[in-house]
C-alpha cells in the first residue's frame, strides 16, 4: 500500500530499538502508518530510515511515557496527522539493576514502575479516549507483558512486579474496552535476540544460584506475532500469547 490515507495507524512505544524497532518495521511492511514513540529522537529516526522506501509512513514523536503531558502530545499529533488510531503497542520498558532486593532504593523501584506500569496506563488511557470517539469506533491495544509477567528471575522484584501488574491491566482493559469495540491482548516474550539479551552472553543468574547461558531466538519472530495479533478483526482477540526461545528455562523455572 502506498496511500497514507488507506493505511491503518499504529503507535509503538519504545520504538527506537529492539523489539519496538522490529515490530515497527514489520507493521510498516504490512501496510500501517506507524508512529514511533520513544525518548531519544536519534534512535527513532534510525528506525524510521531502516526501510528507506517506507520512511514516509513512519512518524517519530519524542515521548516520555511517564509524563502525562508528553503522552497527551503524542496522541494529539496522531489524531492531527492521521485522524484516527487503530493499534497501540505498549512496548516501552526498563529494568532495575540486578542487585539484592534489600539493596534496592525507592528511586530504582519507582523508576521501573513509572515506565513499565504507569506509562502503559497513560498510553492506554489516551488510546481509549481516541478509539471510543472515532468512526468507525474501536481499535486494539497490545501490551508487552514479558515472561516476567508469569514468573520472576532472581533479583527482579521491580520489573516482575510491574509486569505482573500489566497482566491485571490487560484484563481490565479487555473488560472496560468491550463497550467501545476495543480489544486488548498481551504478548509475553522470552529471550528475543536484542541488545538487551546480548548482555546475557556470559550467563544469567538462575534460581539455584548458578549462571547459565540461555538460548535466544530471532526478534523478527516477535514482530510476526505482533503483526498477527494486530491483524485480527476486532471481533477476535489473542488475549495472551507467550513467545520464547524453545529451550530457555521457562517451563520448570523458579
Amino acid at each position: 500500500m502506498t496511500n497514507k490515507d488507506a493505511r491503518k495507524v499504529a503507535i509503538i512505544t519504545g520504538a527506537g530499538s529492539g523489539i519496538g524497532r522490529s515490530c515497527a518495521l514489520a507493521l510498516l511492511a504490512t501496510g500501517y502508518n506507524v508512529v514511533l514513540a520513544g525518548r531519544t529522537e536519534k534512535k527513532l529516526i534510525q528506525t524510521q530510515l531502516s526501510i528507506q522506501e517506507l520512511s514516509d509512513f513512519a512518524l517519530p514523536v519524542v515521548t516520555d511515557v511517564t509524563k502525562p503531558k508528553s503522552v497527551r502530545n503524542l496522541f494529539d499529533q496522531v489524531v492531527k496527522t492521521y485522524g484516527r488510531l487503530d493499534l497501540l503497542f505498549n512496548n516501552a520498558g526498563i529494568s532495575a539493576p540486578n542487585i539484592l532486593f534489600e539493596n534496592l532504593s525507592i528511586e530504582q523501584w519507582q523508576e521501573v514502575i513509572n515506565v513499565n506500569l504507569t506509562g502503559t496506563f497513560l498510553c492506554a488511557q489516551e488510546a481509549i479516549r481516541v478509539m471510543k470517539n472515532q468512526q468507525p469506533q474501536g481499535g486494539r491495544i497490545i501490551n508487552n507483558g514479558s515472561i516476567s509477567a508469569d514468573r520472576p528471575r532472581p533479583h527482579s522484584a521491580p520489573y516482575t512486579s510491574s509486569k505482573h501488574a500489566i497482566t491485571g491491566l490487560t484484563k481490565s482493559l479487555s473488560l472496560d474496552g468491550r463497550k467501545y469495540n476495543i480489544a486488548c491482548g498481551q504478548i509475553d516474550i522470552g529471550n528475543a535476540s536484542t541488545d538487551m539479551t546480548k548482555e546475557q552472553t556470559h550467563g544469567v543468574l538462575q534460581a539455584n544460584g548458578t549462571n547459565l547461558e540461555e538460548p535466544t531466538f530471532n526478534v523478527e519472530n516477535v514482530a510476526d506475532a505482533v503483526v498477527y495479533m494486530a491483524g485480527l478483526p476486532l471481533d477476535a482477540n489473542v488475549q495472551f500469547m507467550t513467545i520464547m526461545a524453545t529451550k530457555m528455562p521457562f517451563i520448570g523455572r523458579g
